[in-house]
């Protein structure tokens, strides 16, 4: 359906959750404390509801997603309590799933914009940084449920080192200091950079490509050029 001038749209608002995206990031990068895994559970929680009210689903939808998530989220906490493999390995697991979840809403919102705005490009970005922290959530699910290191040569693998993994691949950067060990977590390595890639050059890309600023509305006595004034002067 188009898009009624002057007519503002339900949803489609994506700077407060880029902003709260790039906080997580940065709040996971930087702690240094062994709850940031629980922690992370709650924050990525918020970041799919954050979606879904930026991207409203029809029926029933959101009512189902709003309360899988809470339940899920919640059963997750609790098996990363536990301390155990298992237990942190499936809250691993669990917030790949939401991230994706959330990927997925975002996107088909930018795409079903009927014009590109700089909301759009921000929503693009923020499915952006969440791709990243799902391979890196992937990956540490890899970590925690496998008996061997997920790096080569006894690389500490943790939520700093592994977000540090996962970004560097996504965008293709590969600076070797950090490699996967073994063929299962370079074959996951492989889809996240083809992944970025063509994130990049298809959507992200369109979206700049097709973006235009908002024009001004001329003012009604702007509206009057030289012919109108040649006719009151007739």
């Amino acid at each position: 359906m188009p898009a009624v001038p002057g007519r503002r749209e339900n949803g489609g608002r994506y700077g407060l959750l880029l902003l709260f995206l790039i906080g997580t990031y940065l709040y996971s990068a930087f702690s240094g404390t062994r709850l940031t895994t629980e922690v992370q559970i709650g924050l990525f929680a918020v970041v799919l509801l954050l979606a879904m009210r930026n991207s409203p689903l029809p029926g029933w939808w959101p009512l189902v997603i709003i309360v899988v998530t809470v339940i899920g989220s919640a059963a997750a906490f609790a098996a990363a309590l536990t301390g155990t493999p298992a237990g942190e390995g499936a809250a691993e697991l669990w917030k790949t799933l939401v991230l994706l979840m959330t990927a997925v809403v975002v996107v088909r919102r930018v795409l079903a914009k009927p014009t590109v705005t700089i909301q759009s490009i921000y929503g693009a970005l923020s499915a952006y940084l969440i791709i990243g922290l799902m391979f890196a959530a992937c990956y540490a699910a890899i970590q925690r449920l496998d008996t061997e290191d997920f790096f080569a040569h006894s690389q500490p693998a943790n939520t700093q080192t592994l977000q540090y993994f996962s970004f560097t691949t996504l965008t293709t950067l590969g600076y070797g200091d950090f490699t996967a060990a073994r063929s299962g977590g370079r074959s996951i390595a492989v889809m996240e950079a083809v992944t970025g890639q063509v994130f990049l050059a298809t959507l992200v890309a369109r979206l700049v490509s097709a973006y235009q600023r908002p024009t001004l509305r001329p003012r009604p006595e702007d509206d009057d050029g030289p012919e109108g004034d040649d006719e009151d002067r007739s």
